[in-house]
């Protein structure tokens, strides 16, 4: 209601103001009502229009203008009087045609902002450079970092906005464990930007119809046709189902790591009791389980064994081990 009291108060000023300043004339209010109709038809429109789509029209019909005025400087270096005067004749309409061009123009391509960053990393992949979208679970990791700094990995590292939000919120969770992950994760992806030999690049892309963090990387990794790097064992699962290579850092530690064979003996301390009857479980130093038969009894100790088989997954990997008769310690004594 307010709106439409102050746009009646302009159709009513203006031809107020010109018969009180101008001229008390019938033809002066007449001119007066059109320019309050003019300004308040304008109010209107630009109430529907965004201010980017403003900005943008103004840009584009600017940018018109400046290419008719260029396009005259070079008719008139032809040096044809009788062609320049005909051009010139045109003047009018020629700019105004270039103005609206360039509007249309700007506003129609404006919604294409939003794929120019995906169409410029496609292009650099057509040029040799691999792209390779991280995962919050990558990040948190921190081995990325090491695999960066020795040269192995190249190309661009994308780091999708969605995935910088959810390490914000791990980072601001009330949870100790969680905010530890997310603060680790911001202060892994920090040290990765230090690093000039792998490019690290954040980009907005998003997949509003698409819920999962998940599901939006390996979208936009198929976009981009580049690979994902994660710790996550379903999500190379899925990726790989949908087509898309996932790079699993812990494929890359298991096969970096030393092999165990059948037959060799391995010393072992015996932490805690396995699933079966009389299974003892240890670790190596790396974090490698090892599955003990007949180490119930040797719990707390450390004991040689002798390896049986061994199973390796993306998961991780477990060694299977039988206990010698004789303790380490007490064979020592």
């Amino acid at each position: 209601m307010i709106l439409w009291l102050f746009r009646f108060f302009i159709v009513l000023s203006c031809p107020v103001i010109v018969y009180f300043e101008i001229t008390k004339d019938w033809r002066g209010l007449l001119v007066g009502l059109v320019v309050g109709l003019v300004i308040v038809g304008f109010e209107m429109l630009v109430a529907g229009i965004s201010l980017l789509t403003m900005i943008s029209g103004i840009l584009g019909a600017s940018g018109g203008i400046i290419v008719a005025k260029l396009i005259d400087y070079t008719v008139f270096q032809i040096g044809n009087n009788a062609l320049y005067l005909t051009w010139a004749r045109y003047a009018a309409l020629r700019y105004f045609a270039f103005a609206v061009l360039g509007m249309i123009l700007a506003v129609r391509k404006l919604p294409e902002f939003d794929d120019l960053d995906r169409d410029i990393l496609k292009m650099g992949k057509k040029r040799g450079a691999e792209l390779k979208v991280l995962d919050t679970s990558a990040i948190i990791d921190g081995r990325l970092v090491d695999i960066a700094e020795t040269h192995f990995v190249s190309g661009t590292f994308i780091v999708p906005r969605f995935v910088l939000s959810e390490l914000n919120l791990l980072a601001d969770s009330s949870d100790s464990m969680k905010r530890a992950r997310g603060r680790r994760g911001l202060d892994i992806l920090a040290r990765l930007q230090e690093n000039s030999e792998v490019p690290v690049k954040i980009i907005d892309t998003d997949f509003p119809d698409i819920k999962s963090v998940d599901g939006k990387i390996i979208r936009l990794a198929g976009d981009l046709g580049g690979k994902v790097i994660t710790t996550d064992f379903n999500l190379n699962k899925v990726a790989s189902l949908q087509g898309v290579t996932c790079l699993n850092v812990n494929d890359l530690g298991l096969a970096l790591k030393p092999v165990a064979l059948p037959g060799e003996n391995m010393a072992v301390f015996v932490m805690k009791e396995g699933k079966e009857k009389e299974q003892g479980v240890g670790y190596l130093d790396d974090g490698t389980m090892v599955v003990v038969e007949d180490g119930r009894k040797h719990i707390g100790k450390r004991i040689e064994s002798v390896v049986m088989s061994i199973l390796q997954t993306s998961a991780g990997r477990m060694i299977f081990t039988k206990a010698r008769a004789v303790p380490t310690e007490e064979r020592a004594a």
